[in-house]
């Protein structure tokens, strides 16, 4: 069976995904920080019958996501890495004037230079898969200004130039990043409390990330609304 590793799993895009996978036979390796909420996802991807490696962590420690990769390791390697746990930088979002550079710091490392270090562990293990991906979930905000957004942007910026050269290094895999667009998720309603405008569930754009897995197209940025689109 496929393998794939899912950082912040737990719940929201993550945990949508993990169940996707999961309903197609994948076996996964889950992280997120909350150990209580990660053990219920956990339990309810394995009623699929795949085997599921839970471990609460924060990617920032260089020694949970060793362990992450030797947990996918030990279900055999790691076809697929999703880096999909993020950081704000600030909750609610403030204006740049006001963003504490501390907070700033927390978001580049959550989203970036963990993610870059998650590759780096698991590259091995990537491209000895007979179809190794990797998934960087972006943000629109890495592409448009918006007030409120920029250093959240800007770490999303920096991991979107991060996967588009590591698809120019390493031609064997294919390296997506991937904007979700707008979602339903707890990391929104952190960064903009109050928005009571409805947006789409995280399980209705997990099939944007399920058609990228199945079909394969070239390394580069896509946006989950067009991949969604009727083909």
């Amino acid at each position: 069976m496929p393998v794939a590793i899912i950082t912040g799993a737990s719940k929201g895009l993550g945990r949508a995904l993990a169940e996707a996978l999961a309903a197609r036979g994948w076996d996964l390796v889950l992280d997120a920080r909350t150990a209580e909420v990660l053990k219920e996802t956990a339990a309810a991807v394995a009623v699929h019958g795949t085997r599921v490696e839970a471990l609460a962590g924060d990617v920032v420690d260089a020694g949970h996501r060793s362990a992450l990769v030797a947990a996918a390791r030990g279900l055999g390697g790691c076809d697929l890495l999703v880096s999909n746990a993020s950081a704000l930088g600030a909750e609610p979002l403030v204006r740049l004037e006001e963003l504490a550079l501390d907070g700033l710091r927390r978001a580049l490392e959550v989203n970036v230079v963990a993610a870059l270090g998650l590759v780096q562990e698991a590259l091995p293990l990537l491209r000895a898969a007979p179809a190794g991906a990797v998934i960087a979930v972006s943000s629109d905000a890495a592409a448009e200004a918006y007030a409120t957004w920029g250093g959240y942007g800007a770490s999303k910026a920096a991991l979107d130039q991060l996967a588009a050269v590591l698809a120019a290094e390493e031609p064997g895999l294919r390296v997506w990043a991937v904007d979700p667009g707008d979602m339903a998720t707890d990391l929104y309603a952190a960064a903009v409390p109050g928005d009571g405008d409805a947006r789409p569930e995280p399980g209705d754009v997990a099939p944007a990330f399920l058609r990228l897995v199945e079909e394969r197209p070239a390394s580069g940025r896509y946006a989950a609304p067009a991949l969604l689109e009727v083909r």
